[in-house]
């Protein structure tokens, strides 16, 4: 063990944390498997296993068995264990668990939670831990009171108590899992006005990332607001509305409550309140596209992310007019514009290539269908037309695959493999043709 420790002390951040996540992915799949976690006469493949732990540590939703009616009390916990600890991250839980330990947090600790939370300082890693801490389990709490109130009128109340913390947990954390029984998800609510509230506002908060809450509560005031906090209030804003409006435009049989919802949870949620196999075409790309924008950054969600989509915007207006790239009174670096570009045309790299497999294994389903799986997957959103359960193998180690690379990060992935060397010359421009 202790050479293991020394080996890790060595690696950097990155791949730290990814391998982080490997290891909670596996011990999870080794715990669900276990008899005590599976209802009598449940059989659960090591496959299905990962899988199921994979789609919860990356707070993706994507099952392909039922949480109520395949695990016992003992294995919705160890799910609900997975998906906090794939909402919080890796490094805030280890740093968490050193602050109640009473310990002294190490440079590397912190060095991680900067990684893990995209925050440009070093300082302050320690208590905006806490901070990160406090807000989740502020909301976790108070979302579970409410949802109470709701599952106390159909179940037990020891039952409504387990369904409402574990809803909780995963609606801030934008996992998407259900245990209501029967691969139903919210449908049974769609018109329990208390409950698509609360839902929405535990998915939103969870997406528009921690360090924008903390910028929220500190400023109170949107003008008084730094630029990353403007853009994400203001893309998740648009984004909001405008998915409704879309599918409100596209779905005839949703209502307007319906229609927020499901744009709501386009943002990497995964939870429905209608059967989304039944939706059409036009809405199934629209809400394609929801899902890569996905959540901000620092969040509990997944997808390229809105301020990336932002920056890329801004940039292309002001390129046709020839001006250097601003908004809200404040101008846009190089670097973040060469970074927008190159996470955007990774992401469809990565979208575009997967899709092309999934077509490949799984032939007999629609295209619409195949996109928005992978679509779902990589974005960590979880929603799906049905289909997960019926993929073969190769699919879903596919679908593992694209939701681990979603959770960590494509950049983060990459960089597991890079090393820090900077080159002693470099090669002489020359101009290329472009477009």
């Amino acid at each position: 063990m202790k050479r293991i420790f020394d080996l890790l002390k060595k690696q950097s951040p990155s791949r730290i944390i990814a391998l982080g996540f490997g290891a909670v992915i596996l011990t999870g799949a080794i715990l669900l498997m276990m008899p005590f976690s599976l209802k009598k006469g449940v059989h659960l493949s090591f496959l299905n296993a990962l899988f199921t732990s994979t789609s919860a540590v990356c707070v993706t939703g994507l099952v392909v068995v039922d949480t109520a009616d395949s695990f016992t009390a003992i294995g919705q916990m160890v799910i609900t264990m997975l998906i906090q600890i794939g909402g919080l991250g890796i490094a805030s839980v280890g740093v968490g668990l050193i602050i109640a330990a009473g310990k002294r947090v190490s440079i590397k600790s912190r060095l991680m939670v900067k990684e893990a939370l995209n925050v440009d300082t070093y300082g302050g890693m320690v208590r905006l831990v806490r901070v990160v801490l406090a807000i989740t389990l502020g909301f976790e709490a108070v979302g579970a009171l409410i949802s109470f109130i709701v599952f106390r009128k159909d179940y037990s109340p020891l039952h409504a108590i387990g369904i409402s913390i574990f809803h909780s947990i995963a609606a801030f954390n934008n996992a998407g899992f259900d245990n209501l029984g029967g691969m139903h998800n919210l449908i049974p609510y769609k018109d329990n006005i208390l409950l698509n509230i609360t839902t929405d506002i535990l998915v939103i908060a969870g997406g528009l990332g921690f360090l924008v809450l903390v910028d929220i509560v500190k400023q109170k005031h949107f003008k008084k607001l730094c630029l990353h906090s403007k853009v994400v209030v203001s893309m998740t804003a648009v984004l909001l509305l405008g998915g409704m409006f879309i599918l409100k435009a596209t779905e005839k049989n949703i209502t307007w409550m319906g229609a927020f919802f499901q744009s709501m949870t386009t943002r990497t949620a995964g939870f429905s309140t209608y059967d989304i196999g039944n939706f059409s075409t036009a809405g199934l790309f629209a809400m394609c596209i929801l899902m890569f924008i996905g959540a901000s950054p620092g969040s509990t969600g997944g997808g390229a992310k809105t301020t990336t989509i932002f920056v890329m915007i801004q940039a292309l207006k002001c390129l046709g007019r020839k001006k250097s790239a601003h908004a809200f009174r404040r101008s846009i670096s190089d670097e973040n514009i060469s970074k927008a570009f190159m996470i955007t045309v990774l992401y469809v790299g990565i979208l575009c290539t997967a899709t092309f497999l999934i077509c490949v294994f799984e032939p007999e389903y629609d295209f619409i269908q195949l996109i928005f799986e992978v679509t779902s997957a990589f974005s960590t959103a979880g929603l799906s037309t049905g289909i997960t359960p019926e993929l073969g193998i190769a699919a879903r180690i596919l679908l593992i695959l694209l939701m681990f690379t979603g959770r960590v990060g494509a950049f983060t992935l990459l960089s597991v493999w890079s090393k820090d060397t900077t080159p002693n010359a470099r090669y002489s421009e020359e101009m290329i043709s472009i477009g």
